[in-house]
């Protein structure tokens, strides 16, 4: 009889974790079954400069792209007013003697207003539906133009840039100062780390040298690059990284960029060679057309800067349409030696002055993974490209490259503007202060002959 119990008990037990291992393998089961799978980021859209109060139809050539992905790169509305032009009068805009800003903050309703209007554009609210969206500001939207840390109104503006990005409420961008953040995309062994800065929050007055980005956005930049790894690294700026087209258009005109702050830009390449972190892409906006850039000798291999800019602003649309050969022909003047330079260019000078917005495709599936890096116009074609193997994207080991292999005859974008030669640095100046010495020595000329002309006309007829 008591082996009878025993014979029973030992039967139940078994019963017993045999139903519970049989319900276990169920229950994972359903749960690997109802666990959606992790698809790789392929195609990433991007752009910045879009006055909502404009029409904008690069919506509709950004849908058809069909990017799983979009990232803001600043200017997303146009918040600030701008004064009119005046030279002459009590309140003086612009010259040597004016007394008056040209850039005036909105209020806070106006900036909500015009987020409202951006919001509802039918061809966005499209791509929200679609796909993820994400971004950082720049100094329009940011509530005034050239902007720094100095700005008052920025605690407000945060919260409302953020509202326009849908962030959720208890996102720690609403808890920090300046709206950085990072992102992680796709599964293993095919993920896409994105990371935006906040290039207005905490930056010093532009002559300075000073920060761009601030201490503790810095702390937090060195922990992002040396956090978990990722195939693909597109570190999102609003200026530009790579290029410094103020060293050589100045003095006529300055623009912002990371290469006005040397001191940041050698700090933030120094710290990618240290943290070892490979495939690096640097996307920004800001200056109101495309280009692609690239700089060899940073951190062990080579470092693309994709602009794109303007998804509406252009430089071209300032010209009218007969004169905007004159934009590409000064653009190929230009001295740039970061410029990507291909048969893939649109024009001549690898610069496209018109709508565009910027394009990533990554190729996972190729042997070894390629990325194409666009500018696509108002109608999706491509103005500029470049393609690039992942394999390409790797530190070098541990050894720091020597001056000899910075600038040797493989690695050619290795010379900085500010690193030219002053007759090829200043020669937009040199022919530009030359045309217009030409152009007022021909007005003085023609004055003084039809002031001659006059005379004589005036003095025959008194002899007459």
């Amino acid at each position: 009889m008591a082996a009878s119990r025993v014979t029973s008990t030992i039967v139940m037990k078994l019963q017993h974790r045999l139903s519970f291992w049989w319900f276990s393998l169920l229950f994972t089961a359903a749960i690997a079954t109802e666990t959606p799978k992790v698809s790789p980021i392929t195609r990433i859209a991007f752009g910045s400069c879009a006055n909502q109060s404009a029409p904008q139809p690069i919506w509709d050539a950004i849908n058809k792209f069909d990017p799983q992905l979009f990232i803001w790169l600043g200017d997303n509305i146009y918040g600030d007013i701008r004064k009119p032009n005046r030279v002459f009068g009590k309140e003086r805009t612009i010259g040597p003697w004016r007394n008056s800003p040209r850039f005036v903050p909105s209020s806070e309703e106006e900036m909500k207003l015009r987020y409202a209007r951006a919001k509802a554009n039918p061809g966005y609210s499209r791509l929200q539906r679609k796909a993820r969206i994400v971004g950082t500001w720049d100094d329009h939207d940011y509530g005034l133009n050239d902007a720094g840390k100095e700005f008052d109104r920025k605690v407000i503006n945060q919260k409302l840039m953020l509202d326009f990005l849908d962030e959720p409420l208890d996102s720690p961008r609403r808890k920090q100062a300046g709206v950085y953040a990072s992102y992680m995309f796709g599964p293993p062994n095919r993920r896409v780390k994105v990371i935006v800065l906040d290039t207005r929050y905490h930056r010093d007055p532009i002559r300075s040298d000073g920060s761009i980005l601030g201490d503790a956005q810095w702390r937090w930049l060195e922990e992002e690059l040396r956090g978990p790894r990722s195939e693909i690294t597109i570190v999102g700026s609003s200026v530009q990284v790579i290029s410094n087209l103020s060293a050589t258009t100045g003095p006529l005109f300055y623009m912002e960029s990371w290469g006005r702050f040397p001191k940041e830009r050698k700090r933030f390449f120094q710290l990618i060679e240290d943290t070892k972190r490979n495939g690096v892409v640097f996307i920004s906006g800001d200056v109101h057309f495309g280009e692609i850039t690239r700089y060899d000798c940073a951190v062990g291999y080579p470092l693309y800067d994709v602009t794109s800019s303007g998804l509406v602003q252009s430089v071209e649309k300032v010209f009218p349409r007969p004169l905007r050969f004159i934009v590409r022909l000064l653009f190929w003047y230009t001295p740039s030696t970061m410029r990507v330079i291909n048969e893939n260019c649109k024009y001549r000078s690898c610069t496209y002055g018109q709508q565009n917005f910027g394009a990533i495709s990554i190729d996972w599936n190729a042997n070894p993974a390629t990325i194409r890096l666009e500018v696509r116009d108002v109608n999706g074609l491509t103005a500029l490209s470049t393609n690039v193997s992942l394999s390409e994207l790797q530190p070098r080991g541990s050894k720091p490259l020597t001056d000899s292999t910075r600038k040797g005859k493989s690695q050619p974008y290795c010379t900085l503007e500010v690193e030219l030669p002053g007759t090829t640095r200043y020669r937009l100046a040199v022919l530009i202060y030359f045309t217009i010495a030409v152009l007022a020595m021909a007005l003085v000329g023609l004055i003084i002959g039809a002031v001659l002309t006059i005379t004589a006309c005036v003095y025959k007829c008194k002899l007459d």
